[in-house]
């Protein structure tokens, strides 16, 4: 479903007609009221949203709506031309920006560039964050709280787990042991140094031969993989 909010009822009708015969459903809005209610019902794929509307402000409804659901995408749509209303928009995070007057088959075609793009970037999410290590693959899923080495499912301890996973999310970053076990334990004791050695030894052996993480003598620890992106 793709949310509709344009004062003009004129291009609205047009929008609509044209993106139902790309077979998208469309729920239209004429101002911002009702707008943010409805996504308590139903949530869009996609936002066209104006930006100069009689009740309110395109800028500050997207605002609005972010804070409701921040994975939901924008195309903003006016007859503004500065750079500064461009600028403002990929800011609050919109994907496009279009600006009147248009070409409704060129509108479609940029809202379906958009919902392949994040439909693309969900499905690489889903499948879990992919790192490469030579010729080794690492997938890691952050809700499933599972790793698995090129291919094959790595069995973690809770500890290790959330070691690895901020290592991974810090790339070539050094941690230092003393922010790994602030991190992942929640404080620091005597004998850390041999409590993060020991959990690391466990961990280093279960991910295979390929050096995953490095040990920077004196210092701490960095990830080697590199993210692959969606």
């Amino acid at each position: 479903m793709i949310y509709l909010v344009e004062d003009n009822q004129g291009i609205r009708e047009t929008i609509k007609a044209y993106l139902e015969l790309a077979d998208y459903v469309v729920e239209e809005f004429g101002q911002v009221a009702n707008v943010v209610e409805s996504l308590v019902y139903k949530q869009p794929e996609l936002v066209i949203l104006d930006i100069m509307l009689p009740d309110g402000n395109g800028f500050e409804l997207a605002k609005q709506i972010r804070q409701h659901n921040p994975a939901i995408p924008f195309l903003f749509l006016t007859a503004r031309e500065a750079e500064s209303d461009r600028i403002t928009g990929l800011e609050l995070g919109g994907e496009d920006y279009i600006v009147k007057p248009f070409s409704p088959r060129e509108l479609v075609l940029r809202v379906q560039a958009i919902l392949r793009r994040v439909q693309k970037s969900q499905k690489g999410e889903e499948e879990g964050k992919r790192y490469k290590l030579g010729e080794h693959t690492m997938v890691l899923d952050e809700h499933k709280h599972e790793v698995s080495v090129d291919a094959q499912h790595v069995s973690l301890t809770a500890l290790e787990w959330k070691m690895l996973f901020f290592l991974s999310s810090n790339a070539k970053t050094l941690i230092t042991r003393q922010r790994l076990l602030g991190e992942c334990l929640g404080y620091v004791h005597d004998g850390s140094d041999r409590t993060i050695n020991t959990h690391m030894k466990n961990l280093r052996s279960k991910l295979g031969n390929a050096e995953w993480i490095k040990t920077v003598r004196g210092f701490g620890y960095s990830f080697s993989g590199e993210r692959e992106k969606p």
